[in-house]
């Protein structure tokens, strides 16, 4: 049995990707455990999801940015994530571009689930993206993080059918669907060091 890996989340909303990773390590679906959760937002419902599981939950912030953090905040991120002893880093709704202070703390251990099938529509609000552009597919990545929006290498991807019907709405959920049960099976991967990084692949071992 491989040993439970520690799992810091950040997150800036509502943390449903979360729930989802909690609830699979509880299940012992893959072996890790959560054992802190970060939002840069000081309501952010994450944070209540990680206390009902008596899960550290914490906020750090405020920020004057909307898409980075002072570096003395993510300073603080990092010795928090050290503190706890985290061996990955999980992105789930973090609103944030990660920069040096944790990419650097974190190197090859930060993973993002993103809701397209990346390089395509990357950023924020993507299914929106893809429902504009009139593709018949999108979908789901998990990743690595690395300096850029979006651009690290890709671990796992899932398509997702654009229906004709399709709203933004419609198709955000089903698009979260497949993120609940994609990002765990990311992190099951990392857990058991099947996952090798070479350049811009990912070899799965």
């Amino acid at each position: 049995m491989t040993q439970p890996i520690r799992i810091g989340v950040l997150g800036s909303g509502n943390g449903s990707n979360c729930e989802a990773i909690m609830e699979a390590c509880a299940a012992r679906a893959i072996p890790a455990e959560v054992v802190i959760v970060i939002s840069d937002i000081a309501d952010a419902f994450i944070l209540e999801r990680a206390r009902r599981r008596n899960i550290t939950a914490t906020f750090v912030g405020p920020s004057q940015f909307k898409t980075k953090l002072e570096p003395e905040l993510e300073t603080r991120i990092a010795t928090l994530l050290k503190e706890a002893r985290v061996d990955l880093v999980a992105l789930a709704g973090y609103m944030r571009v990660v920069k040096r202070p944790l990419l650097d703390a974190f190197a090859g251990r930060i993973i993002n689930i993103h809701p397209s099938l990346l390089p395509s529509f990357p950023g924020l609000k993507a299914w929106e993206q893809a429902l504009n552009y009139g593709v018949k597919f999108t979908g789901v990545t998990a990743h690595f993080v690395n300096e850029g929006v979006d651009t690290g290498p890709i671990i796992l991807q899932e398509t997702v059918p654009v229906l004709p019907v399709d709203t933004a709405e419609s198709l955000h959920q089903r698009i979260h669907a497949v993120e609940h049960r994609l990002f765990p099976e990311a992190i099951g991967l990392f857990a058991e060091n099947r996952l090798k990084i070479a350049g811009r692949r990912v070899e799965t071992m």
